[in-house]
């Protein structure tokens, strides 16, 4: 069957991917940006990728009339902080438009859990998007999901950065909200199960592991896993905007993100029926076997995808192929170079820079810097990468966002998400038996200028102390 997968970039569209074709089936990806989409040698065959944004309709035309089925994984959340639901309307509305005009039978759709009468911005975007898809010529399946656990997503990530860090905790009373946590690996079962499966067609089923928490159990739940004391105390005072604050600058998600989880996790997501469980004969693994499977992941450093690599968890959003050639008119350049004694071990340093390895110089420096690009509202330092030594095009690296990754030719290139008075660039390339490192900064403005010349002098012994490290 051929099968059109949207948000093939994003946290459930890259886990989704392969199981697809370990069915057989040739798969469509739609993404923004063909730079940013990794493929693996041996799905090559399989998968046709084409650029498509579903907020241009001009854009759809790429889409082939013969498929069979469409995934439906676009989410806008928190991409603009106001309009993220009109943003997801608009692509629901184009995506229906095109699909009618195919040969497709289904179309299947993961939201959230919408059972409570008074819904978050969030959640009632979620379901506005699901009226107008169950408007389509398909048939429409939607799988309504609560909190997903798995090593990468989110509410794992952000689980595990307040209990990693905090051994006291002053919480908003929201975290004694009831939810039902779902393993990925069930979501991607009841994804891949429902698909061009009558019996699923023109439903919503809510989909959820067999425990009812409140977020501050599941807090208490990673604590135990990790065999960490922690102490959870909740006030009835913490306004939304000081709990959003309180996650922003605890944990790796962005501002944003925050607000509109905030938002969400005060209002009560428990699955109506687990009805499909029987139909599909899926039987969800626990909260607790959940963390484990994360865990055993996040160690063994096999994280398949994580919601930092998706673009809304920095500020970057235009296509990388915009900025992979790295200006140089108008711009201030810092160039240094090195003779290299094992390519090898370069390269290997190079790919694994950044994260929990550091920047080999001045680490404090840089933790320094992300510290105040999340005082004034960035992404800050926290996101780390997805992967300890593999970096592919689009990744998120702490503060920067990778345009171009290619080991064979020894050059990497990275683009800064902090907050910054101008655009900069961090471009590492290996021609014969030298290593050459520019920092690039186009200012903008004369504050931009001022900036460039007031980190100057750390630009001397940051850089040149990185490059002797990635050498020897």
């Amino acid at each position: 069957m051929k099968i059109l997968l949207t948000g093939a970039t994003g946290y459930i569209g890259k886990r989704l991917l392969p199981i697809l074709v370990h069915q057989g089936h040739d798969i469509i990806c739609c993404v923004r940006d063909k730079n940013r989409f990794y493929i693996p040698t041996e799905f090559k065959e399989k998968i046709e990728v084409i650029e498509v944004d579903f907020l241009k309709k001009e854009t759809l035309h790429t889409i082939p009339e013969d498929i069979d089925a469409a995934y439906y994984l676009i989410h806008s959340m928190s991409s603009s902080s106001d309009n993220y639901d009109e943003l997801e309307q608009i692509s629901a509305e184009n995506f229906v438009s095109k699909i009618n005009n195919t040969e497709a039978k289904q179309v299947i759709y993961l939201s959230g859990i919408v059972n409570d009468k008074s819904l978050s911005k969030h959640l009632s975007s979620r379901k506005n998007v699901e009226n107008i898809l169950s408007s389509g010529a398909f048939a429409l399946t939607t799988l309504r999901a609560g909190i997903i656990v798995g090593s990468g997503s989110a509410s794992f990530e952000i689980i595990r950065d307040l209990v990693n860090k905090l051994p006291v905790m002053i919480t908003p009373k929201w975290l004694n909200t009831k939810c039902q946590p779902i393993a990925i690996t069930d979501v991607l079962d009841f994804l891949s199960k429902s698909l061009l499966n009558p019996i699923t067609y023109n439903q919503s089923f809510d989909i959820g592991g067999p425990d009812i928490l409140t977020y501050k159990e599941m807090l208490l739940g990673f604590a135990k896993a990790k065999k960490l004391k922690r102490w959870i105390f909740t006030v009835p005072v913490m306004t939304p905007k000081l709990s959003s604050y309180w996650l922003y600058f605890v944990t790796s998600t962005s501002y944003k993100l925050a607000t509109a989880l905030v938002s969400s996790m005060k209002v009560e997501v428990v699955c109506r029926d687990t009805k499909i469980n029987e139909l599909l004969q899926l039987h969800p693994m626990s909260y607790e076997q959940a963390l484990s499977k994360a865990l055993i992941k996040v160690d063994e450093d096999k994280v398949a995808s994580s919601w930092k690599d998706s673009l809304i968890s920095g500020r970057f959003t235009s296509n990388i192929s915009e900025y992979l050639q790295v200006p140089k008119k108008d711009c201030f350049i810092d160039r240094r170079k090195m003779e290299i004694i094992n390519r090898e071990y370069t390269i290997h340093q190079i790919w694994s820079i950044g994260g929990e390895t550091g920047w080999y110089y001045g680490d404090w420096l840089w933790g320094l810097r992300g510290f105040i690009d999340k005082l004034y509202g960035g992404v800050g330092s926290r996101r780390g990468r997805t992967n300890k030594h593999d970096i592919h095009a689009g990744d998120a690296l702490d503060f920067w966002r990778v345009l171009y990754a290619n080991k064979e030719e020894g050059k990497l290139i990275l683009f800064a998400e902090m907050k910054l008075p101008g655009e900069a660039w961090l471009e590492f390339k290996i021609i014969g038996n030298t290593l050459y490192q520019s920092a690039t900064f186009r200012p903008r403005g004369i504050w931009g200028k001022l900036y460039w010349y007031a980190v100057l002098p750390f630009h001397g012994f940051i850089f040149k102390g990185m490059l002797t490290k990635l050498i020897k």
